[in-house]
């Protein structure tokens, strides 16, 4: 079984505790999208109704509108009942990595005005530590770049700017993203309380004490894990 059927697997399970009437926090990247089409398939097949979206990026948004998904905002809607959205490391206590998808800041806004954050995932995701696999991305003012980039590095941090098409990567509130890279992360609430001190930080990747379920598609079936 490929990555994209296990990543639309998880989605699709997830996408079932959405009910009808609910405002709903649309996440991003490649395992976060197969649960706005679904949502869009089941608006359309009538199976969901007066649903109404946030999304967590422009990305998301524009996917969205193609699946005519009603749209509002925090502003209106400052309570989100459900949100589902994908990671980058999975730790054992539900603890997550996010943001490679460029998100991150959108992401946990809408994360944390949530009553229930639903993490959608593959197997590969899984750690049994943070940081074993993937970068902690800190979203970051340009103008403090390289005095941010010279705090993380004091973390013991390999601090590498994010460029994608031979461009450095804008997020899209107008910042830039460094990620970086440890050899496992000890006390992930310690970094993130760290990281968030430096003027110029905007935001960082560690989702602490936010995710309620993680819902993990395997070869051999799906696994729900729930916070303790």
């Amino acid at each position: 079984m490929d990555i994209e059927e296990l990543k639309r697997q998880a989605a699709e399970k997830a996408v079932a505790f959405i009910e009808s009437g609910m405002v709903v926090g649309l996440g991003t990247g490649s395992t976060a999208v197969h649960a706005t089409r679904a949502v869009g398939r089941m608006l359309q097949d009538g199976s969901l109704s007066d649903i109404i979206a946030i999304p967590t990026s422009e990305a998301t948004a524009r996917e969205a509108e193609k699946w005519r998904i009603p749209l509002t905002t925090l502003q209106n809607n400052p309570i989100v009942d459900i949100t589902i959205d994908g990671a980058d490391e999975i730790a054992p206590n539900l603890d997550v990595i996010k943001g490679l998808g460029g998100a991150l800041l959108r992401e946990k806004i809408v994360a944390a005005a949530s009553k229930q954050l639903i993490i959608v995932a593959d197997e590969r995701k899984i750690v049994p530590q943070l940081g074993t696999v993937s970068p902690v991305p800190v979203e970051v003012i340009p103008f403090a770049q390289r005095p941010v980039a010279e705090f993380l590095a004091s973390l013991s941090a390999r601090v590498v700017l994010r460029v994608k098409e031979g461009q450095t990567f804008i997020t899209d509130e107008g910042n830039i993203i460094l990620d970086c890279h440890f050899d496992g992360i000890e006390d992930a609430a310690a970094l993130g309380q760290a990281i968030r001190s430096q003027p110029g930080v905007v935001e960082h990747g560690l989702f602490l004490n936010m995710a309620a379920r993680a819902i993990v598609a395997a070869s051999d079936g799906i696994t729900i894990l729930k916070r303790e």
